[in-house]
């Protein structure tokens, strides 16, 4: 009967592996203290291993390189003047500032945040050396709430959870908060209204204890000052005055810190 038991778990064994949706965010990790963690450089540079370069390009718009990919997000058509076809784009569709109804077909692997009205989307996309995954969170849709309409997009690499808060309308459930799992580096939307208030985006940004939050969507630098202030005391602020970091495993800062990018379209003369 014992002998049964064990046949009948190993022919199930590879079909449970199949359903399993592995992801090193959602797993415990080991603190990596760091010290220096900025290194401004051109996207054109080659990345020294493990490492994730992150640029601000506009908006709310990101160039992520890890792993010999690059991906954008939230992508919306436009990203300078440089001859650069992305591997991965994700998008969000609360406003068309988030998305593209015309990517290029050239783009191997287009994520859109939402699908059919109130049902949401799923996407995991493992590249190998690149994880892409969503996890749908509901927008404001006129006078109602469209549930599941965008989503904060994960992308793990080099053994960094990053995560792109995207229009992100509502302080994430219980839920949703373990299915995001741990968070290494967030791009949080800071503008105080057209997404959510300064109070609701702290709590979260606490919840999630990154260890770098980059902010993004802000409109003027009196928008971001008011957030900065309100986060003075908990978070360290950084202003390197650059457009992209690079960052490791091996480099995050101890403290929670927040970095200021500045926005800069993708160019070739860099």
């Amino acid at each position: 009967m014992i002998r049964l038991i064990v046949f009948v778990l190993m022919l199930a064994a590879p079909a449970m592996a199949q359903d399993r949706r592995p992801s090193h965010c959602i797993a415990l990790a080991d603190a990596a203290p760091g010290i220096q963690y900025l290194h401004p450089a051109s996207f054109r540079s080659p990345l020294p291993a493990n490492t994730v370069r992150l640029r601000y390009i506009a908006h709310a718009s990101f160039l992520i390189q890890a792993g010999g990919y690059n991906a954008i997000t939230d992508f919306t058509g436009f990203i300078g003047s440089a001859d650069l076809i992305p591997d991965v784009v994700t998008m969000n569709h609360a406003h068309d500032t988030h998305w593209t109804a015309y990517p290029d077909p050239a783009i191997a692997h287009v994520l859109p945040g939402w699908g059919p009205f109130g049902e949401g989307v799923a996407h995991h996309l493992d590249l190998g050396s690149l994880l892409v995954r969503n996890v749908a969170t509901d927008i404001r849709s006129g006078d109602g709430v469209e549930t599941k309409g965008n989503s904060i997009f994960v992308f793990e690499a080099e053994g960094l959870c990053i995560a792109h808060l995207g229009h992100l309308h509502h302080e994430p459930s219980d839920d949703q908060y373990a299915a995001l799992g741990r968070m290494d580096v967030v791009m949080a939307p800071v503008d105080g209204g057209f997404t959510m208030s300064i109070e609701n985006m702290i709590n979260v940004l606490r919840r999630v204890k990154a260890s770098i939050v980059l902010p993004m969507h802000w409109f003027g630098d009196g928008t971001l000052e008011r957030f900065l202030a309100a986060m003075e005391g908990e978070f360290a602020i950084a202003r390197p005055g650059v457009s992209e970091i690079e960052v490791s495993l091996r480099t995050l800062p101890d403290r929670p810190t927040i970095v200021v990018l500045r926005p800069a379209w993708l160019r070739d003369t860099e």
